[in-house]
């Protein structure tokens, strides 16, 4: 197995084993249509249990943390906690004022992070994206454009975001991603069969510091520290970060007293591969 890869749950060559909420789902649209031709006066209860349908399932993807559409890896599997491990992943650079920094605070402090980059970020400053890799820490895939509308993509705009992302990505490392993470945590129905033919885990996260629109580093400290434990995936960013009053990437401000912290709890942050061997 490459070392920058996490063993897929369910291996790309297996069939896409569907979710019962989407067994559900496709069981709820055939037998509304079937009510509706069959049973007179069935058409309104038939077109309301399609669109309650509809309501559960866009629930489900605009929440990120939920398995209810596939896979969807929330913490370090229990390996991973008797070792003491955290994840800590950082979305959306790579940034050339921030990343550097970044990797000075993560080397200083001996730990390592796991970079969910935007391709063309990463293919924008490649020379960056390499000395994120060259320091120890592994890049993961975070779509190629980091798209708004990301989760209103189809099967086929899905494919070609992710697939490209992958491309660029492998021509920047020349390793081959295997965690991907949504815009935002967001996503359809169809994203969770796209990422088992890609080969990709979706990976979300324990607890998030929702560093892009607080500008408190201690309030974002705090959400990320709280109930702290090993297993833990925690969520930041150095593309798309907030501001300080200085002017400084939240990010910056909460990585010292974060990193401070796991060392007095004898935790130890690892890349996702590493978590996942």
């Amino acid at each position: 197995m490459p070392p920058n890869a996490v063993p897929a749950v369910n291996p790309p060559s297996e069939a896409w084993p569907w979710p019962p909420m989407v067994r559900a789902s496709v069981g709820c649209h055939l037998m509304a249509g079937g009510a509706a031709l069959l049973l007179p006066g069935a058409v309104p209860w038939a077109i309301g249990a399609v669109a309650l349908n509809h309501a559960l399932i866009t629930a489900a993807g605009l929440t990120p943390r939920s398995s209810l559409l596939g896979q969807n890896l929330t913490r370090l599997p229990p390996a991973a906690v008797a070792r003491r491990e955290v994840a800590i992943t950082i979305d959306d650079g790579p940034d050339p004022e921030v990343t550097p920094q970044v990797l000075d605070l993560l080397a200083a402090h001996g730990q390592r992070a796991t970079f969910f980059c935007i391709a063309e970020r990463a293919a924008a400053h490649p020379a960056l994206a390499r000395e994120i890799m060259a320091r120890g820490h592994s890049i993961q895939n975070h779509t190629a454009r980091h798209r708004h509308n990301f989760s209103l993509l189809g099967p086929r705009g899905l494919a070609r975001e992710i697939s490209h992302a992958q491309q660029l990505l492998f021509e920047v490392t020349g390793q081959r991603a295997s965690c991907f993470r949504a815009p935002a945590g967001l996503r359809n129905p169809f994203l969770a069969p796209v990422l088992h033919r890609l080969g990709l885990s979706l990976v979300s996260w324990t607890r998030r510091g929702f560093d892009t629109r607080e500008r408190d580093p201690a309030v974002v400290l705090s959400r990320l520290e709280t109930d702290l434990a090993a297993g833990d995936i925690l969520l930041l960013h150095d593309g798309h970060a907030a501001r300080t009053a200085t002017g400084q990437a939240v990010l910056l401000e909460v990585l010292p007293p974060l990193l401070d912290r796991l060392g007095r709890e004898g935790l130890r942050a690892v890349t996702l591969p590493e978590a996942f061997e």
